[in-house]
């Protein structure tokens, strides 16, 4: 194994929190000289990235498109395929199954219930930047305030011309906590609205659960029906596998 195959090894179980290079360089076995001078070219590379404020390093967007690349998305499409089903034939709406990906939200499975009028806002293996969707949404609530000026700093341009500035996606996320699930109404297609559910699968894997139907359907009091059954649904789910 290679020096810079082992810090990402290393790195990767720790990601959300982050590890400093004397961290890494401990964990690496690496002298402190070369454990920086990967690290930088891990950055340089998109392999890694680093917070400037606390000067931590955390995978980055091409490592985690790696690691998707090689397991090929099935095994948690093929886990979470039941739930998904079973959630299409309680609600009769379209269910989408999210998996975050960096700064991304990318869609693993689409699920049509009963309902006449079905949604395709996303297709699978289409990714859009967290907060973008109910699914989307639901994984960045998640992060804290700070973390989420990080994303949106990275990626202001994209944000602002999905009409996601920071204020509104600081207030969405903060909705979203206080609520228990996301909620997203003509936000990205008109007419159409949604509700998510994010929850942890793994030390590493996050994935989020939503519903999408048209406006008229998914008014407010479905959409709190909806996203309880959501909360309901997935916490159970999560219990029989702990079980």
């Amino acid at each position: 194994m290679t020096s810079s195959s082992a810090i990402s090894r290393r790195c990767s179980p720790s990601d959300r929190r982050g590890l400093s290079l004397q961290q890494i360089t401990a964990m690496s076995g690496l002298e402190r000289s070369t454990a920086h001078r990967l690290l930088s070219c891990l950055v340089e590379e998109r392999f890694a990235r680093r917070s400037t404020q606390q000067r931590l390093y955390h995978l980055g967007v091409d490592a985690m498109q790696i690691g998707f690349s090689a397991m090929h998305s099935e095994p948690i499409a093929d886990t979470l395929r039941p739930l998904t089903k079973r959630l299409c034939r309680l609600s009769g709406d379209t269910v989408f199954l999210i998996v975050q990906q960096g700064d991304y939200a990318l869609c693993l499975l689409r699920e049509h219930g009963e309902f006449p009028v079905r949604i395709f806002t996303i297709d699978v293996g289409e990714k859009r930047l967290l907060g973008m969707g109910a699914g989307g949404l639901a994984l960045l609530s998640r992060f804290d305030d700070a973390t989420i000026r990080e994303i949106h700093g990275r990626h202001a341009d994209a944000y602002h011309a999905a009409g996601l500035p920071l204020e509104t996606l600081l207030a969405r996320a903060q909705q979203a906590r206080a609520k228990g699930f996301a909620e997203i109404v003509d936000a990205i297609t008109p007419g159409i609205s949604g509700v998510g559910y994010s929850f942890q699968i793994s030390d590493i894997t996050r994935v989020a659960i939503s519903f999408g139907a048209i406006s008229q359907r998914l008014d407010a009091t479905r959409r709190q029906v909806m996203g309880d059954l959501l909360r309901k649904e997935c916490d159970e789910w999560l219990a029989s596998q702990q079980g």
